[in-house]
Parts: C-alpha cells; structure tokens; sequence
C-alpha cells in the first residue's frame, strides 16, 4: 500500500471513527484524545488535520453525504424540490448524521472557525445548488421572472431549520409538502 493510500484509509478510519464514537457518547463528551484512541491514531496526527473536534466532525459528516443532496432535473421543479428536501429531510432524521449535526450547529455558534467552515463546505453550497435549481426553472418558463430565486432559498430553508433547530419537532414529507405549498401558492408559480 503506497503513503497515500495509507494515508487515505487513515483519514478514513478517523472519520469513521469520529462519527461511531459521536454516535454513541454525544458530541459534547467527543474529544480528539477518545476519537485517536479508538482509531489507533496518534493525537497530534489528527491536530495536524483538523485544528477542533468541530472541524473533524463537519469532515466526517461531509464525507457521508457528498453528492446525496444534489438536485434531480426532470423539469417539474416543485416534484424536484420535493425530491432533494425529502433527501435532505431523512438525513436530518437519522443517526448519526442528525444528531451530530445539531451539536455541530451549535458549536458554530460559539466557534466562529467551525461557523465559517459549515457556512462555507455545507451551507454555501446547498444554497448555490438551490438558487440554481430556482434558476434553471424561471430560465424554462416554470417559474415567474419576478419570482426572488434568493428569498425562496430562504423560505425554503428557514421552516426547515426552525423546526430541526428551535422546536425541535420531526422534519416530515407531510410538513415539507406544506412549506412547498406554502411557497409556490405565495410567490406565484408559473402555470
């Protein structure tokens, strides 16, 4: 096996292991110490990578989900939108990606490096992909040109969150469905 590949399947094995551990003892008692022991790593090899527990963790998850949240394009944008929430939607529902992803929110509250990296890494880019989704739309006539591709992101997000985040109830399809509805009845989808 070359250096890079051991490499690799170190970095790995570390993600996987951030992931387990977080899993199973919660993201306030994670420590770098606890993730290296289990993963047979030395400390000072994953301060080397990831400067805080939030930054291995932000990794970790990224690794897991890459690519599960793109947006499909079959022309319907209100059946594609439904598509990629309900994706987003289970993920957030389920182990370990939910859980670990609230305690990671939380820490970009007080840590403004882990808040620039989720901002940057996570939540950029879903924006982006959103907004041109959006875009890609209005371009074919399924939306309104006066429809504020940006605000929409918004609307579309900000239900999401506030109940992952604040009232902490389930994320369901039902409620997804809802705040499409919501959106599309609001500011007016082409017919």
């Amino acid at each position: 096996m070359t250096e890079s590949h051991r490499g690799a399947a170190r970095t790995e094995a570390i993600m996987r292991t951030t992931l387990e551990l977080g899993q199973e003892i919660g993201y306030a008692k994670l420590s770098m110490e606890a993730i290296a022991a289990r993963a047979g790593a030395g400390k000072h090899t994953i301060y080397r990578r990831w400067a805080s527990k939030g930054a291995l963790l932000l990794d970790s998850l990224l690794s897991l989900h890459e690519s599960s949240l793109d947006y499909p394009d079959t022309g319907d944008i209100v059946a594609d939108l439904r598509t990629q929430i309900y994706a987003a939607v289970d993920l957030l529902g389920s182990p370990p990606f939910g859980p670990l992803y609230q305690a990671l929110i939380g820490e970009a509250q007080s840590d403004p490096q882990v808040a620039q990296a989720l901002n940057e890494r996570f939540i950029a880019p879903q924006a982006e992909k959103t907004v041109a989704r959006l875009k890609a739309a209005q371009d074919q006539g399924q939306l309104s040109p006066a429809f504020d591709l940006s605000l929409a992101m918004t609307i579309l997000s900000g239900p999401l969150y506030f109940q992952f985040l604040i009232t902490q109830e389930p994320l369901t399809h039902e409620y997804v469905d809802r705040v499409l509805h919501a959106l599309f009845t609001g500011l007016g989808k082409a017919s």
